[in-house]
């Protein structure tokens, strides 16, 4: 059992290494520069050089039934569960073989309106409350895959 995060951009990294810390559980922080991880035998830094999926390219093809990945990035959310993996966005939000085909959709839907012109922004900004979540849903999910359950 490991934890992939997708870190180039991940809120939660020290929440997730508390997390991981508890459960004795490695995590592989994958970045496409290098960036600060803390010394520690459970956390292991990956620089991925290569094109913009390359990060991507390295968890979807290492992640497995028991991993964990920490993504905001719904294409590889959708790898990683097609590997069997459990998906968490960094807000605590699972994506699930249920919810990954609607999250593509929006995905699109909201590419498209960008090039238009007819929406502007981003996600909501990152909240007290989305922390708390990502940590509740973190350790429940590393509870649910050492029980064996989906």
């Amino acid at each position: 059992m490991s934890i992939y995060i997708d870190a180039d951009a991940c809120p939660v990294k020290e929440e997730t290494y508390r997390v991981a810390r508890r459960h004795q559980v490695g995590v592989f922080v994958v970045a496409n520069a290098a960036i600060f991880v803390p010394r520690d035998d459970l956390i292991e830094l990956v620089v991925v050089k290569g094109g913009f999926d390359s990060a991507d390219d390295w968890i979807a093809e290492r992640i497995g039934g028991e991993d964990v990945a920490v993504t905001a990035d719904v294409p590889l959310a959708e790898r990683c569960l097609k590997a069997g993996a459990r998906v968490l966005s960094p807000k605590g939000r699972p994506f699930t073989e249920d919810s990954i085909g609607d999250a593509l959709a929006t995905r699109a839907l909201l590419e498209m309106l960008r090039q238009g012109g007819d929406f502007g922004g981003g996600p909501a900004p990152f909240a007290k409350a989305d922390r708390s979540r990502f940590l509740a849903k973190l350790d429940e999910t590393l509870h649910a895959i050492k029980r064996g359950r989906r």
